[in-house]
């Protein structure tokens, strides 16, 4: 399901969406990093503009006295690309971790301890089904209060400045939406929409963690650890005490509408995956390791098409091979300086 008619499915209350939801909230307008007038700057109030950005030093790893000359000449030549348009976003778990949510195998996040969920295990195994939900049921309160972070509303921003064709994510946290972009094709789905498996019907993660709630009164397990997937990890002691509670209109079996392992991507999410690639003059991936073909076929796509292909990554990503610009260098820095370069309001040059 994907793009335009995702968008419109039930799922991330109002109160999550972009910048008018986190002054009406209260919150910071960068989560996990500055509040406004910290040091990746202030955002404005109009969705997808930037006013008064200042970008400072990043990441405690890096020098805060210093700039790295060779990233600040790659992100440069990559605000050259970027200004031609053309340019599609292929984006990754990294981009929302300044969120909150952890990813999988950059160095913001680590590698999941337990195995994910395949859709057999899912379908076939009750007793899986259930430790299933009630991880999920944990872990669905860290993703569904995450706020968009200044790396999304700057991909909003440079969508709204018209140099962004499509946006395809890998991510399942409907957090592009949230921040005000619009024809996100969700190449894995959305854990905010819940899926009938025999009858279709499409309802709100919301509700449905409602309901959850009132059929384990009881349920007050901690999270080991929440996976970028929404997977909480539990002590298998609190597991098997979970109720789940199934299809209000036919009583069917209920599933988060995601892609899991061994469940094959929907065709037409792919094909137009495929197509905005093959139209794009730059593919733009953002926070992904590429580990897994799912992604990084776009990737091998856009080089045997000829596009150039940049990446701004956290770590170690299995793309670098074929990108022409590989920016190793913190999200929520790069993408608001390139954003309100892009809008001619940047302030400052980049320090990282």
């Amino acid at each position: 399901m994907g793009g335009t008619a995702a968008d419109k499915a039930p799922g991330r209350p109002a109160a999550v969406g972009g910048t008018a939801a986190d002054e009406a909230s209260g919150r910071p307008a960068a989560v996990g990093g500055a509040a406004a007038g910290g040091p990746l700057g202030e955002w404005g109030t109009a969705p997808g503009r930037l006013t008064g950005v200042t970008i400072a030093a990043a990441g405690p790893a890096r020098d805060h006295c210093c700039v790295d000359l060779q990233v600040v000449e790659q992100v440069a030549e990559l605000g050259a690309w970027i200004s031609e348009g053309g340019v599609v976003i292929l984006s990754g778990a990294g981009l929302s971790t300044d969120s909150g949510i952890p990813d999988y195998r950059g160095p913001s996040g680590s590698a999941r301890r337990s195995t994910p969920m395949t859709y057999q295990a899912f379908t076939r195994d009750p007793v899986a089904r259930r430790r299933y939900w009630a991880r999920s049921h944990l872990g669905w309160r860290t993703i569904g209060e995450a706020f968009p972070n200044d790396g999304h509303r700057a991909v909003a921003a440079l969508q709204g400045c018209g140099v962004i064709d499509g946006i395809i994510t890998q991510n399942v946290d409907g957090l592009h939406q949230a921040a005000g972009a619009s024809g996100v094709v969700e190449l894995h789905g959305n854990l905010t929409r819940i899926v009938c498996l025999d009858c279709g019907d499409l309802t709100a993660r919301e509700a449905l963690a409602a309901r959850l709630d009132e059929a384990n009164p009881a349920f007050d397990a901690a999270a080991v650890a929440i996976n970028a997937d929404g997977d909480a990890e539990l002590d298998d002691t609190d597991l098997d005490r979970f109720t789940v509670v199934d299809c209000l209109s036919c009583g069917g079996m209920l599933k988060p509408d995601v892609v899991y392992f061994g469940e094959t991507v929907p065709p037409e999410r792919v094909s137009r995956s495929f197509a905005l690639v093959g139209n794009a003059r730059t593919l733009l991936v953002l926070g992904s390791s590429l580990t897994v073909m799912s992604g990084r076929r776009f990737v091998l796509r856009a080089v045997k098409e000829g596009i150039r292909v940049a990446i701004v990554n956290r770590g170690v990503t299995r793309g670098e091979p074929y990108a022409g610009l590989h920016i190793d260098a913190p999200l929520g820095i790069v993408l608001p300086h390139l954003a309100g370069e892009t809008a001619g309001e940047m302030s400052a040059p980049i320090r990282i």
